[in-house]
């Protein structure tokens, strides 16, 4: 059973940075490709950025220039830096795991909290 375990959200003040890191476990076949949605209330899961196994990165316009993700193969984990943290990117932050083992299989985590103060 594929289990995604997110880590490092939290509160952190407007301008400050947060690592969000998401591990995933009980993989079968390859891992394609790890990302990192949002959601805050009221509004659509959006796509914060993605990332390839290859390590070709994707970003929402939102997030570019302040956010960062990365991919550690060997460990199946996907990290996000967060840099210049407004209060606008307060949400639910959810990773995602594609996968490939005969078809594209796509896993969720449960989800981390990521408040900023103004």
């Amino acid at each position: 059973q594929v289990q995604l375990v997110e880590s490092g959200g939290g509160l952190a003040q407007a301008g400050g940075s947060l690592r969000l890191s998401c591990a995933a476990a009980g993989i079968i076949g390859s891992i394609t490709a790890m990302g990192w949605y949002r959601q805050a209330p009221g509004r659509q899961r959006e796509l914060v950025a993605a990332i390839t196994s290859g390590g070709a990165p994707n970003y929402a316009d939102s997030v570019k220039d302040r956010f960062t993700i990365s991919i550690h193969n060997a460990k199946n984990t996907v990290y996000l830096q967060m840099n210049s943290l407004k209060p606008d990117d307060t949400a639910v932050y959810y990773c995602k795991t594609t996968t490939w083992y005969r078809a594209p299989h796509d896993y969720w985590g449960q989800g981390t909290q990521v408040t900023v103060s103004s």
